[in-house]
C-alpha cells in the first residue's frame, strides 16, 4: 500500500474545514479552523440585571449600557424574562401587539433568531417580552428534568453572533430569575440608594451563592451599581457606604442620579443615548460603559 506523503496530508489539511464548538454554563466559546488557519471567533459574555426588589433601576441600567455598548460597535442582545416587559418597551418594541418573543423561544415554537427584534441601534437586538411569559414559569415549573436549563440551551443557537448578551430579570428569584442565572457567567446588581433597597440583599445573594453550588459553578457578580444616586441627601451616602462594606471593589465608582431624563426616555422607547445624550444620567450611564470595559479586561 503506498504510503501518502507528509505534503499531501499538509494540503488534505488545508481544504479541510472544521467548527469545534463547545457551550458550558453561558462561557460560550467557538474555534473555527478554514483552510489551515486557526481563527477565535467571538467569546459571548452573558450577564443577567437582577433585584428581586423592584424600583431600583434594574431595567434602566440593563438598556442602557447595553445600547452604549453597542454604540460603541459591540453586539448586543438584550432578553427580556420580566413579563411587565419594561426592557422591551423601553427599546422601543410594542409587547401588546407581539407575535413573537422570548415565551415562543423557551416552548420551543420558535428560534431565538426568529423572535428577535431588531432596535433603532444597528448593533443593539432585543428578544422581546410578552403577556405570555408570565405562564412561562408555571410550565417550567411542570419540566421534570433540565427546568433551570431551559434558557441555556436556547442561547446555544446564537452563541458566536453576540459579544454580550445581556438578560432583564423580574423582580423575584423564580424559574426565570433561575434560568437566567444559570445561563451566565456574571451578575450585575442595581442597587437604589435608599434603606428598603438594602432589604433582602442577603436573600438574592444566598439565591446565587446555590445557584453557583448546584447549578453555574463558573458564576460570579459582576459588580454593583448604585442607581438613584442624590448626592445631597445624607442616606443616599449612607447607604452607598454600607453597600461598599459589603461588597467590596465589587461596587462600581459610577454612580447614576437621579434624572428626569433617564425617567422620561421609556416613554419614548428609547435608551438615553438615543433621547438626550447631553443630560446627566446619559453622561453617568457612558461612565458606566467605560468603567464596565475596564473591569472586564
Amino acid at each position: 500500500m503506498q504510503k501518502k506523503s507528509k505534503k499531501s496530508f499538509t494540503k488534505g489539511f488545508t481544504n479541510f474545514r472544521f467548527l469545534l464548538s463547545k457551550s458550558v454554563y453561558g462561557d460560550i466559546i467557538f474555534i473555527s479552523i478554514i483552510k489551515g488557519n486557526l481563527v477565535m471567533a467571538k467569546k459571548t459574555k452573558i450577564i443577567t440585571f437582577s433585584n428581586q426588589k423592584g424600583g431600583v433601576g434594574k431595567t434602566t441600567t440593563c438598556i442602557n449600557l447595553a445600547a452604549y455598548l453597542a454604540s460603541d460597535g459591540k453586539d448586543v442582545l438584550v432578553i427580556d424574562m420580566d413579563p411587565q416587559g419594561n426592557a422591551s418597551s423601553g427599546l422601543g418594541f410594542e409587547t401588546r401587539k407581539a407575535k413573537k418573543s422570548l415565551y415562543n423561544v423557551l416552548c420551543g415554537s420558535m428560534s431565538i433568531a426568529e423572535a428577535m427584534f431588531q432596535t433603532e441601534i444597528p448593533s443593539l437586538k432585543l428578544l422581546p417580552s410578552s403577556m405570555d411569559l408570565a405562564g412561562a414559569e408555571i410550565e417550567l415549573a411542570q419540566v421534570v428534568i433540565g427546568r433551570e436549563r431551559v434558557l441555556s440551551e436556547k442561547l446555544a443557537e446564537i452563541d458566536d453572533k453576540f459579544d454580550y448578551i445581556m438578560i432583564d430579570c423580574p423582580p423575584s428569584l423564580g424559574l426565570l430569575t433561575v434560568n437566567a442565572l444559570t445561563a451566565s457567567n456574571s451578575v450585575l446588581v442595581p442597587i437604589q440608594c435608599e434603606y428598603y433597597a438594602l432589604e433582602g440583599l442577603s436573600q438574592m445573594m444566598n439565591t446565587i451563592r446555590l445557584v453557583k453550588k448546584f447549578l453555574n459553578p463558573t458564576i460570579e457578580v459582576e459588580g454593583v451599581v448604585l442607581t438613584l444616586y442624590d448626592g445631597r441627601a445624607k442616606l443616599s451616602t449612607q447607604v452607598a457606604d454600607e453597600i461598599v462594606k459589603f461588597f467590596g471593589d465589587k461596587v462600581f465608582e459610577t454612580k447614576i442620579p437621579r434624572n428626569i431624563r433617564l425617567a422620561e426616555a421609556p416613554s419614548y422607547g428609547k435608551p438615553i443615548v438615543l433621547y438626550d445624550k447631553r443630560c446627566s444620567g446619559a453622561k453617568a450611564y457612558c461612565e458606566l460603559k467605560d468603567e464596565f470595559l475596564k473591569k472586564i479586561k
